[in-house]
């Protein structure tokens, strides 16, 4: 059985070292302790296969395991050169937990995304460089701030990283790069409740008594709108979040992958022990993917790391600008329904061009915000 402080010491290591998140890395402890891998040398010895099943994501796994293998090599190489200290008389104390989980509101605004910026000017002139699944995951978070109003900002990029996910599994396979089928096809998730969101059947998982503030979102807005959707909109997420708690998509792959043989998972629909597309991952992808396309006939300019992520960050912004526009335009005389309906179709009229089949898997392009503004509402 994991001791208190063994869970400390585990917690200190995801957070500080691995850098996980608190909240996140406190998910995972649990499964971390039936895996039996409860500290940094458990982790360093560990399968890779078994960590992506227990993190559900390759990247955060492999996070792990490379902070893992540093601290153990670290701690062996302390351990050689300390001499043997004397025993002490006293009792020792249980180290503190490091840090402390965020709460509700807090971690909502730890997600906030940059302010879309509305400014039409530089938005008919703006061109963005980037692959296909980022396109969709900003098309889809975007959506949901108007078919589903009541969900907070996590809730919102873990139903988005689903219809992603998801999109890029099936594609996947249609184009011959992955075998089998996917597993919301064959039935993983059964007994959850399902959301339709653009042109895929999400399972989600409802997140009973969480309680946050709700953000302000007004400032995405153009002045002439603000003023007549603050009282409403505000009723409706008031009204919404009474019926309706926040949600978690279901990662459906990870599930399966969890009750392959030898995983030692143990369920196929509903628990409150499924795994979840995190919010986290979702607004890091959103945050690193928008670029800004090369000029042909130049050297590239030699930039910084800093200046590389403010220029990402400001993309992003300025496409959350262009489909705030895009679905205020429609927001007002179209059902959540319909326009959730049409949200595919928008985003495969401007995705970038990428060659067809496997050769394009992946690949990228340049994407004008101006062709975004044109599937806007006809004025008048």
């Amino acid at each position: 059985m994991t001791s208190a402080q063994e869970v400390q010491s585990l917690l200190r290591f995801l957070s500080q070292d691995a850098k996980l998140p608190l909240a996140q890395a406190m998910g995972k402890v649990k499964n971390l302790q039936a895996a039996k891998l409860v500290t940094a040398s458990d982790l360093s010895k560990a399968d890779f296969e078994s960590l992506k099943t227990v993190f559900g994501d390759e990247k955060v796994a492999r996070q792990v395991l490379n902070a893992a293998k540093r601290a153990s090599k670290k701690r062996a190489s302390s351990d050689a050169s300390a001499p043997v200290p004397a025993p002490s008389p006293k009792k020792a104390k249980p180290m503190p937990m490091y840090g402390q989980p965020l709460n509700p509101t807090e971690f909502e605004a730890s997600l906030a995304l940059p302010e879309a910026d509305c400014d039409e000017e530089k938005l008919k002139s703006a061109v963005i460089y980037t692959n296909r699944a980022p396109l969709v995951l900003a098309f889809a978070c975007t959506l949901l701030k108007y078919t589903m109003p009541e969900q907070p900002i996590s809730s919102r990029l873990s139903l988005a990283q689903a219809v992603t996910s998801m999109n890029s599994k099936n594609k996947a396979i249609h184009v011959g790069l992955d075998t089998g089928q996917a597993a919301e096809d064959e039935g993983w998730g059964e007994g959850q409740p399902i959301m339709r969101i653009m042109t895929r059947d999400v399972r989600v998982m409802k997140r009973w008594g969480y309680e946050w503030e709700e953000e302000s979102t007004q400032g995405t807005l153009t002045a002439s709108t603000q003023e007549t959707l603050k009282s409403s909109q505000e009723t409706l997420v008031e009204e919404a979040k009474a019926k309706d708690p926040a949600l978690w998509g279901v990662d459906l792959e990870a599930l399966k992958k969890a009750n392959q043989p030898g995983a030692g998972g143990s369920y196929k629909g509903a628990t409150s022990q499924l795994p979840i597309y995190t919010a986290q991952s979702a607004r890091a992808y959103l945050m690193k993917a928008f670029e800004t396309p090369k000029v042909e006939g130049t050297a590239p300019a030699k930039r910084t790391n800093t200046g590389i992520v403010a220029e990402k960050e400001r993309n992003l912004s300025l496409l959350l600008g262009a489909l705030e526009l895009l679905y205020q335009s429609w927001a007002d005389v179209l059902s959540s329904e319909t326009l959730n309906n049409r949200a595919w179709g928008w985003y495969v009229r401007v995705r970038p061009d990428v060659a067809h089949g496997a050769a394009g898997w992946g690949g990228k392009g340049n994407v004008k915000l101006s062709d975004i503004l044109e599937l806007r509402r006809p004025a008048g």
